[in-house]
């Protein structure tokens, strides 16, 4: 008797479920089923990637979902009535049922979510033509009612129910999980039930793993999920249940009373007939002039671009425009430029800066209609690299915005195309190798540092191929040791192991956005946020989403467009200079003397230590070293950089590996620098197509070794084929193997390249406009902030602490006469205490009044808020804010006899009577009884600014140290590009000490030590802490010595020291 599963799930129910959808496929198929059905948890995460391995495997994929009923109405939400709520089964057996059941799942989240999402019987009954419902396992609502003895009811429910589905629809669920309270009286009243009603049988097993064997990490899952641990008595647990995939026998003799049970899933698996279309596009609705088609509006602006953009009709351009344009044409895909085009169009007409990255950057057609920058022709940048006519995919263009600004651009997207036609794109974070171990660990009941010891001998993964188990234990000798001979490593591994890779949680991806030419739930399940921000996103992730033909627009917030964006306002209000930062000399000379100089920091893509050598090595003289730079910068290609830097400054050293690559190096001089420049020696030298240099691209980016010989014979024989001897075709292939995994992009690397010079150019002619800007960006990170009052100071700018009368809310540029006497004071919302409404009626009073507050007195009579109490008043005189008013410790001293004075003062203003300044005039700051107060000290002040700011800001406590520290430490910005296997020295001030007590019993110490660029927690263990145990006090000036090493909860640096010694 053949038998389907009909009620299953996969680690989509998160946290749940634990089997992962290939194996579920794969173990459908080893016992010979030809259908298998998916019912996640109230969503749709994985329907598009079952569908697919199912159909590849044979299979019938059966698309479902484990609903919840609501109480009542899906829209009320009263406390401790309508979070109770039952399952329901509901499974399409037609394309018109599996467009209802994304509707359903979308009205649950986002008009019934109240704990979980929630549907009712009324929106089901609307939505249910092309579905069937199965009354769901122990929690249903019907077996609640029997549960219960509550007969009737159940007979109602089941009524109810076949109302809504139809009488052939409603099936009546049993299931094998006898060790489940009441789940045998259950099945024996469904039997009694299916005669009464008519509604018939079906057998389910509630499957939320593969094999009995993962019953325990499926468990260890579950505890994951409540946060409890599985010796916990009161915790939720299945694992007296057998949730696998059993066989059709199985099923068969856990049912022999009841065979029809088996033969009607198999009923409901033949009546299933639904056909995802997929691979064809849809485009969003962009509206074109009438009489025209997308195809020729793309033409017409493409050639109304020539003149535009300055340039001339020349046979060249004329060519390249119809190569393109004939190839965009061919593949449909003109909706999609125009849609992307008025995108940015929008953005630049509000003046919101803009990028585009990646290979878009090598079309004409995107120059000329505005949405690159950059022109191909001059970069020398393929069109092939975008789109040829032998891709498969779609194009995709990654646009950049300022990041304070992207959302502005979203919106517009929903004003223009339909808020229910927009949204942001889900994306599912995994459970990776350490926070695996981590979690198992602490679920199996062992201390912190058991798990924590065995994860920080897993290594990190590199951007893009992160680290499993199973490779950490061929590759790290200390952790397979351990787990060979440690009877509790080798438990928290194993289980581990299966955890790794399980869906943990959904959120927003970092830039997709989806545009559809109708409403969204028309083609993909939405929800909203998780974060709670409003934002609805789809259930589908980005693969998903392009599998269903809806294609991926990227909305990137970029700060450093942020940056360009505000410094260039700042130029246009101080200096009346309206700078076009996309017409900006390409030449300028200004910009490359401060890159030989090495001044990076506040740059994009050019800052930090490592490449601030190069770049002084370099001494760059155009745009393309810039773009090379961005590109070599990178593991692997790097070791390319002193032979660029050598050939650059020396053209007789310039040399080719064939004579066939000049044309493709010579801008490089003679260096491998881009993918593209892999590429285009296989289409050249070997005789690849650019479908197959596309794929050997991808194969060197994937490193997969059986990928990466098979490439390397192909390309080798290519070499061969087209003259080259065995000998320099191996030698080639090892010129090109450094770019397997980290090569970059030649248009990626133009457009990145572009913003870094503009940062440079702004940097370079207009410094204290741009690190205003750079400031503002930062202001939420102090180490950043250190290190860019820093820099600023380096260039002889000072950064002053706030102030009532210059600063605004934001970082503040102050320019009394001179640009060379630029001034920057930190803004008023940087300090703790005062919150936006105090900043913003203070900025208020000076702008209506036209005036400065001209005293203190003048400052609390033409600010009253309720905000401004002590605790606000007491941050801003502490700060330095009110410093032009009095001395610190004064009026700190004195702080009621003010707030006394504003309360009064606003009294009789209310009561219709002047200030109590205008009556008498000769009432000042002092004639409001000032007692006098003890001036507060140097180190108070600076305590105070530290506490308030996040940092010192008049005066840096190691100022006076300088000198004694220079050239024996490393500074703590230029931490991150050291090695981890070296002694090192850093130097500064002690911030703050935490002690704990270890395992043992011994005291060790976590110290923060900051110097004038940064700062870092240096690990003092029992054996050092023995030897100083006095040394170590705050705001001592220290020198330590030790080793670098990353935290494992942040992320971080932390220093592990070895040696210690005070400076005097």
């Amino acid at each position: 008797m053949k038998f389907t599963h009909l009620h299953v799930h996969s680690h989509y129910s998160l946290l749940d479920g634990l089997a992962k959808i290939e194996d579920l496929v794969t173990r459908a198929k080893e016992l010979g089923m030809d259908s298998l059905a998916l019912t996640d948890h109230g969503n749709l995460y994985g329907v598009i990637e079952f569908y697919k391995k199912a159909k590849a495997a044979g299979i019938k994929p059966i698309i479902g979902c484990e609903m919840y009923i609501a109480y009542e109405d899906m829209h009320q939400r009263r406390p401790n009535i309508d979070d109770k709520r039952y399952h329901l089964t509901v499974l399409a057996y037609n394309n018109q049922g599996y467009h209802n059941l994304v509707k359903l799942v979308t009205k649950a989240h986002l008009e019934g979510y109240y704990y979980k999402p929630r549907i009712d019987k009324k929106t089901l009954k609307e939505y249910s033509e092309g579905l069937i419902a199965l009354a769901g396992c122990f929690s249903g609502e019907v077996a609640h009612a029997v549960k219960n003895k509550k007969n009737d009811i159940a007979e109602r429910l089941i009524a109810e129910y076949q109302d809504v589905f139809g009488r052939e629809n409603f099936y009546l669920e049993i299931q094998p999980h006898f060790n489940f309270p009441d789940q045998m009286e259950i099945n024996a009243r469904m039997a009694e039930l299916s005669k009464k009603t008519g509604a018939k049988l079906i057998a389910t097993n509630d499957i939320h793993y593969v094999s009995p064997d993962d019953s325990e990490a499926q468990d260890i899952l579950v505890s994951v999920q409540t946060g409890t641990k599985i010796d916990d008595e009161n915790r939720l647990t299945m694992k007296n249940a057998n949730l696998s995939m059993r066989s059709p026998e199985e099923m068969l003799a856990l049912f022999p009373d009841t065979p029809e049970a088996i033969s009607n899933t198999q009923e409901i698996a033949d009546k299933v007939n639904i056909n995802i279309p997929l691979g064809s596009w849809v485009f969003p609705d962009i509206k074109i002039p009438k009489g025209t088609t997308f195809d020729s509006e793309l033409e017409r602006l493409t050639y109304e671009g020539i003149a535009k953009r300055g340039l001339e009709k020349t046979p060249e351009i004329e060519s390249r425009i119809q190569y393109e344009l004939d190839i965009i044409k061919d593949k449909g895909f003109a909706p999609y430029f125009l849609t992307v085009a008025d995108l940015l169009a929008f953005s630049h007409n509000q003046g919101i800066l803009t990028n585009v990255r990646g290979s878009v950057a090598g079309s004409l057609v995107t120059y000329l209609i505005r949405i690159t920058n950059i022109n191909p022709i001059l970069f020398k940048l393929p069109f092939e690299r975008f789109l040829n006519p032998e891709r498969p995919s779609a194009p995709d263009i990654d646009m950049d915005f300022a990041d304070n600004r992207r959302d502005e651009v979203i919106q517009y997207a929903k004003d223009t195309y339909g808020e229910d036609k927009v949204a942001q794109i889900g994306t599912f974070g995994t459970m990776m190798a350490r926070a695996a171990v981590r979690d198992v660990a602490r679920a199996l009941g062992y201390p912190y540092g058991v798990g924590d010891r065995i994860a920080k001998l897993i290594p990190f993964g590199s951007q893009g191929f992160p680290m499993t188990i199973a490779e950490a234990l061929k590759i790290t000798p200390e952790l397979k040791e351990l787990y060979d001979r440690d009877t509790d490593t080798h438990t928290i591994i194993d289980r581990a192991q299966k955890l790794e890779g399980c869906v943990r949680h959904i959120s927003i991806h970092a830039a997709g956005v989806v545009i559809a030419p109708k409403p969204l739930s028309e083609y993909v399940p939405l929800q909203l946020d998780p974060k709670g921000d409003k934002k609805i996103i789809t259930q589908y992730d980005m693969y998903s989403v392009e599998d269903i033909g809806l294609l991926k627009f990227d909305f990137l917030g970029i700060r450093n467009l942020a940056i360009l964006e505000d410094a260039v306002r700042l130029v246009k209000y101080f200096r009346k200079i309206e700078v076009d930062i996309e017409k900006i000399p390409m030449d300028d000379k200004k910009t490359f003397e401060l890159l030989t100089r090495g001044e990076t920091i506040g740059l994009f893509q050019l800052n930090g230590s490592g490449m601030t050598h190069y770049l002084k090595e370099l001494k760059p003289t155009t745009i393309h070293d810039i773009n090379a730079m961005v590109a070599l910068y990178r593991p692997g290609p790097i070791e390319s950089i002193p032979t660029y830097i050598e050939r650059k400054h020396n053209p007789r050293l310039v040399q080719f590996f064939d004579p066939r690559m000049k044309d493709i190096l010579s801008e490089s001089y003679g260096v491998v620098t881009y993918q593209d420049d892999v590429m285009l020696i296989a289409i050249r030298l070997a005789g690849y197509s650019w479908l197959e240099a596309d794929k050997l691209r991808k194969a060197m980016g994937k490193k997969i070794p059986a990928e990466m010989a098979a490439q390397k014979q192909k390309l080798i024989d290519g070499f061969m084929k087209n003259g080259m001897g065995p000998q320099k075709a191996e030698g080639l292939w090892r010129l090109i193997e450094p770019f397997a995994a980290y090569g970059f992009n030649k248009a990626h690397a133009a457009s990145y390249g572009m913003v870094a010079y503009q940062t440079a150019y702004m940097k370079a002619n207009y410094p204290g406009e741009y690190m205003t800007a750079v400031l503002t960006a930062d202001s939420g990170d102090t180490e950043k902030i250190a290190e860019i009052i820093a820099e600023c100071m380096r260039m002889g700018i000072p950064v002053l602490p706030p102030d009532i009368n210059e600063s605004f809310a934001k970082f503040t540029l102050i320019r009394e006469d001179d640009p060379g006497n630029d001034k920057i004071r930190f803004g008023l919302e940087t300090v703790k205490n005062v919150g936006v409404p105090i900043v913003e009626a203070i900025i208020v009073s000076r702008k209506k009044n036209g005036k400065k507050f001209s005293s203190l007195t003048d400052f609390v009579e033409r600010v009253q808020h309720k905000d401004l109490n002590k605790k606000s008043l007491e941050s801003l005189i502490k700060c330095g804010a009110l410093d032009e008013f009095g001395e610190r410790g004064l009026l700190l001293g004195n702080i009621d006899t003010i707030l006394e004075y504003a309360r009064e003062n606003q009294k009789n203003v209310s009561q219709g009577q002047t200030s109590l300044f205008s009556l008498s005039p000769e009432i000042n700051v002092s004639s409001i009884k000032m007692k006098p107060k003890p001036a507060a000290t140097k180190k108070e002040r600076l305590a105070w600014e530290k506490e308030l700011l996040g940092l010192y800001v008049s005066e840096h406590p190691l100022e006076e140290y300088k000198e004694k520290l220079q050239n024996k430490v490393i500074p703590m910005v230029d931490l991150k590009n050291q090695p981890k296997n070296r002694l090192l020295s850093v130097g500064g001030l002690v911030s703050s000490m935490k002690k704990i007590m270890t395992k043992t019993g011994s005291p060790m110490l976590f110290v923060t030590i900051e110097d004038l660029t940064g700062k870092i927690e240096a690990l003092v263990f029992p054996r050092m802490l023995e030897k100083n145990p006095t040394i170590w006090q705050e705001d001592k000036v220290l020198i330590v010595r030790g080793k670098l090493s990353d935290s494992e909860r942040d992320n971080s640096l932390k220093l592990l020291c070895e040696e210690v010694s005070e400076v005097l």
